[in-house]
């Protein structure tokens, strides 16, 4: 009798039916459709962790440029006292000191802030007697009557207001017309309640008005 190896006897152990063969395709089929399950929930999950990841840099940056912004705002506040006190200074210049080299000095310095201001994006708001008063952009601390303007009128700028970009960082202070005696009152602007000026004066410091920005 033929000796068989152990090579042969593995073969004949094989069940290559086609019943056999047909279950285990099938077989193979489920463990790869687990597969194909197991990596799709893995791929969402890395997605959906990316996807989270991206916007919690993006509200950190947002967070982070918010927070300069405020620190930049606030910087700029502080500088805006300073140009306040320079036009009071050159606006109330005593007559004597016309030429005089020192005082030049003082309005070089303000043509300096002014330009840093502006690089800085801050620009003066727009305010002039004569202007009809823009509640977002002005604010109104007196009426004058007597003026011969039209009601609502800008007569005077008390305090000048500046803009950030394209945003009003702060408000123009303002004297404006009072209504003509005898006229019906129409709707005040905004700050119109304040008792009103004698005629031909503002209750404000004697400011002209805003001086145009240098630079």
């Amino acid at each position: 009798m033929t000796q068989r190896t152990r090579a042969q006897e593995r073969v004949d152990e094989l069940d290559v039916s086609p019943t056999k063969l047909l279950a285990d395709i099938e077989q193979l089929k489920g463990e790869l459709e687990t597969s194909r399950a197991k990596a799709d929930e893995f791929l969402a999950g890395l997605q959906r962790e990316r996807a989270e990841f991206s916007n919690y840099r993006r509200r950190t940056s947002e967070e982070r440029d918010a927070m300069l912004g405020l620190a930049g705002e606030d910087l700029i506040r502080k500088v805006l006292v300073l140009a306040d006190d320079f036009d009071l200074a050159i606006d109330n210049r005593p007559p004597e000191l016309a030429g005089n080299p020192w005082f030049d000095g003082v309005t070089a310095i303000d043509r300096k802030l002014r330009a840093l201001l502006e690089s800085e994006g801050v620009r003066p708001v727009e305010a002039e007697p004569g202007m009809p008063f823009d509640p977002r952009q002005h604010e109104a601390i007196v009426t004058v009557p007597g003026t011969g303007r039209s009601e609502g009128e800008i007569v005077d700028v008390i305090r000048r207001g500046y803009k950030l970009r394209d945003r009003v960082l702060r408000p123009a202070l303002v004297a404006v017309a009072a209504a003509p005696e005898g006229a019906e009152t129409a709707d005040a602007p905004d700050g119109a309640g304040m008792p009103d000026a004698p005629p031909g004066r503002t209750s404000g410091p004697g400011r002209g008005p805003a001086r145009p920005s240098t630079g």
